[in-house]
């Protein structure tokens, strides 16, 4: 768990490192993001990074807290409403420094398990090492929106492979999720690291592909770009819907930007 916890640390401290910058003005500023702020986009985090460390140290407590909040989420209650809610009384600075001491403890708490260790979570209950996957993904992902809104660009580092892992692993599930046949075959990924490796998965396929850079395909596999609006090449029909529905995160499905909203 060593390694994906210090990758999980690193990416929330260069989000954190980029809020530090903010002006009272950015912390407010409507991202690309459903509109959601900056603000919002740290209280999303902050909140689940709570959930989520009280799901490491109390399971059973995790799981009497879950059960109002998906009565809540059931009954049409927007989450970022519920995390307004909850962290009301502090300011975008009062807010980082709050989310630091969480994810500082979330990490801590997660380094101290196996890799098989099951945590509970808002669905069926997840390994430590899928569950640190997942909270890297979704800091990276949220991160995106507020680079974009400052419009800075991001340096591009080797903790995409987590990401990139979460986007082809949740190839059938995007079909499934949408209630599709899924595919028969699985697409040959083979993407650009920002230090100029290759990475790949599945095997080699000259009908069934996905070529590109490892920022375009986890900006895609976020929704966070439309196919259209990155780099990437495919080959074959079954490629072309899913890349323009992937959806490497959990939940109903979710449509990204369309093309040429978010460059």
């Amino acid at each position: 768990m060593q390694s994906i916890c210090q990758d999980l640390l690193d990416e929330y401290q260069a989000l954190a490192a980029l809020c530090d910058t903010l002006t009272p003005n950015e912390w407010q500023q409507p991202t690309a993001f459903y509109a959601w702020s900056a603000w919002d986009e740290i209280a999303h985090l902050c909140y689940f990074d709570e959930t989520g460390l009280q799901s490491a140290t109390d399971a059973e407590g995790f799981n009497q807290a879950a059960l109002p909040l998906a009565k809540r989420l059931y009954e049409g209650e927007p989450i970022s409403a519920i995390a307004r809610e909850r962290y009301a009384h502090l300011d975008g600075p009062a807010l980082l420094a709050h989310w630091r001491g969480l994810h500082q403890a979330l990490v801590q708490a997660l380094s101290k398990l196996d890799v098989k260790d099951r945590l509970p979570w808002y669905g069926p209950p997840m390994s430590a090492r899928s569950f640190a996957s997942a909270r890297l993904m979704e800091t990276w992902a949220h991160g995106q929106d507020i680079w974009d809104v400052v419009q800075r660009k991001r340096p591009a580092t080797a903790r995409l492979k987590h990401i990139a892992h979460l986007g082809v692993s949740t190839f059938k599930w995007t079909f499934v999720n949408r209630q599709l046949p899924v595919p028969e075959v699985l697409p040959h990924v083979v993407l650009s690291a920002p230090d100029g490796d290759t990475w790949t998965w599945n095997d080699a396929s000259d009908s069934h592909s996905v070529h590109g850079s490892a920022e375009d395909f986890c900006l895609l596999v976020t929704q966070r770009r439309h196919l259209n609006d990155t780099g990437l090449h495919y080959v074959g029909e079954d490629v072309q819907q899913w890349l323009l529905m992937a959806q490497c995160f959990a939940g109903p499905p979710a449509d990204g930007p369309m093309a040429g909203v978010r460059v």
